[in-house]
């Protein structure tokens, strides 16, 4: 009897210790369980971008704009509660961008070109450079000209281009009265519209790695001519420069300049950060070197992080470089030769380049900001979806309207990297989907890639919180919403261009008829503007 009552007794033990347990294990299996929002992969997940977009060109103030953009993400995340929402705006949102080793990676190459630009000020260097240039380039033309050159010539990356043609080309834009909005205008037309075409640039890289069962690199160079976004914004840029054919509020700011004004608006961001230079020993050779050793490093730095040194070859290196890692190595090393190169040439001190630190790292306080906030608005909206519900936008109705599809295909790019702030985003979202659809159909899968290539340049050119327009704003030295605000058009009348070029190209399937009709209309609207600017 004993033994039946103890065998009663466990059995009871064990049903009510597994009667305690099963709530706690349905409240793991809950939490184990990934939240997903209510909003998650619907309209509402373009919103927050949206918003912070209009909101930045309407007040001109982009810190609070950008925030407003990333809370309206944590309150659509969080389904309008307290503690998620602040929860996802700092601890997934900022930390979690700040904490990205990719992230780190540029933060840290934007410290590192600050001081180096700080040290080439400081040693006379660009100075040497203006006077130099002044010397050379007589006018207006030819100092956008040659900003237009070198954006072409450093074609590497994108961040590499906008803050280093930025800290050269900036004194001579400034002796010829070329307003700091032009310049940035500019430096973001040469940064990833150029990158876009060029087969060794990290963007290259970044598009290859997408396409999927396919030779990218092939691809990739095959798609050059179709990429009319790039190709046109070449066209407008120096169409605009020769013909001085500027409009919009652009024309405002260039007239200021010519009065004086490089500025326009009273807000002047980095107009205390010009100091007057004083070293008359610094030679033009002090500002060439170090862009020199500057460029030869971070290419070496990545091939290196893509295996060169390990046996794999140049193209396929660049191919699958670490961009973040390469820069950064590079930058540093190129800081390092640059304080022993002064030191020997007795043009500034160890002691006078240790004091750059700071000052470098106080001029790039700004765009690292913005930068952070922007990566933090991503992730808002990475955290609602909106990539799978444009893949799906696309993907539903990719199946009809075949040559129309790489007009559509680019106006979808340009939306998504516009709300994004993101190409490569937007690469790795549709290039996929164009491969899919035009698996049977090559020419066709080479133009549409092209299109979604073009799109997303457009769309991160146009973006007020694309990573390459912060960059540009930073290298020219020049208010965030004035860059944007008078940019948008010009990018704006490109799109409206290359969207009938594909259009055409869809139809035709060949470069050597649609692109020629686009540089035709590209010119046609330019003299258009140009003639409406004397009756005006």
């Amino acid at each position: 009897m004993k033994r039946i009552q103890h065998k009663m007794m466990w059995a009871v033990s064990a049903a009510m210790l597994l009667a305690m347990c099963c709530p706690m294990l349905v409240f793991a299996a809950e939490e184990a369980e990934e939240y997903v929002p209510s909003m998650y992969a619907s309209f509402w997940s373009l919103i927050p971008p949206v918003v912070a977009i209009v909101l930045a060109l309407i007040t001109k103030e982009v810190y609070s704009s950008l925030f407003v953009g990333i809370l309206i993400g944590g309150v659509f995340y969080s389904g309008f509660t307290f503690e998620l929402t602040i929860t996802h705006v700092f601890q997934d949102g900022i930390i979690g961008s700040l904490s990205d080793a990719y992230n780190v990676g540029i933060l840290v190459f934007l410290v590192l070109l600050g001081i180096l630009v700080c040290m080439m000020n400081q040693a006379g260097g660009s100075a040497a450079f203006g006077r130099w240039a002044s010397e050379h380039i007589k006018s207006r033309v030819g100092a956008q000209l040659a900003t237009v050159f070198l954006g072409v010539l450093i074609f590497i990356d994108d961040y590499f281009n906008c803050l280093t043609v930025g800290s050269v080309m900036r004194p001579v834009t400034d002796k010829h009265n070329v307003s700091r909005a032009k310049l940035a205008y500019l430096i973001d037309a040469t940064a990833a519209p150029v990158c876009i075409i060029a087969p060794v640039s990290s963007w290259a890289a970044a598009v290859t790695g997408f396409v999927e069962g396919e030779d990218g690199l092939s691809i990739f160079i095959r798609a050059i001519p179709y990429n009319f976004y790039a190709l046109l914004t070449i066209v407008m840029m120096v169409g605009l420069t020769v013909m001085n054919a500027d409009f919009g509020l652009m024309r405002k700011h260039e007239e200021n300049a010519l009065k004086g004004d490089l500025y326009t608006t009273p807000d002047r961001p980095y107009a205390n950060a010009e100091e007057e230079e004083n070293n008359q020993k610094g030679g033009v050779i002090d500002l060439i070197f170090p862009i020199v050793v500057l460029i030869v490093c971070c290419v070496i730095g990545m091939i290196y992080t893509g295996g060169f040194f390990e046996g794999a070859g140049f193209v396929e290196a660049f191919s699958g470089s670490d961009a973040s890692v390469g820069l950064m190595l590079g930058s540093f090393f190129a800081f390092i030769i640059t304080i022993i190169f002064y030191a020997v040439r007795k043009v500034l001190k160890f002691r006078e380049s240790m004091a750059c630190i700071p000052e470098g790292f106080k001029a790039m306080v700004s765009p690292i900001l913005i930068l952070t906030l922007a990566w933090t608005l991503k992730a808002m909206t990475d955290s609602l979806g909106a990539d799978v519900f444009v893949a799906g936008v696309v993907n539903s109705s990719a199946r009809g309207l075949m040559n129309l599809l790489p007009a559509i295909i680019f106006l979808v790019g340009c939306f998504l990297a516009f709300a994004t702030g993101t190409s490569w985003g937007t690469f790795g979202i549709l290039i996929p989907i164009v491969v899919d659809v035009f698996s049977h159909n090559e020419t066709m899968m080479i133009i549409a890639i092209s299109a979604c290539m073009a799109g997303a340049v457009c769309g991160d050119h146009c973006s007020p919180i694309s990573d390459t327009t912060i960059m540009a704003s930073a290298g020219a030295q020049c208010n965030h919403v004035n860059h944007v605000s008078t940019q948008l058009p010009y990018a704006i009348i490109v799109a409206a261009v290359s969207c009938v070029t594909y259009i055409v190209a869809g139809f035709v399937q060949t470069p050597v008829i649609s692109l020629p009709i686009g540089i035709l209309l590209m010119i046609a609207v330019l003299v258009v503007m140009k003639n409406s600017k004397r009756e005006a």
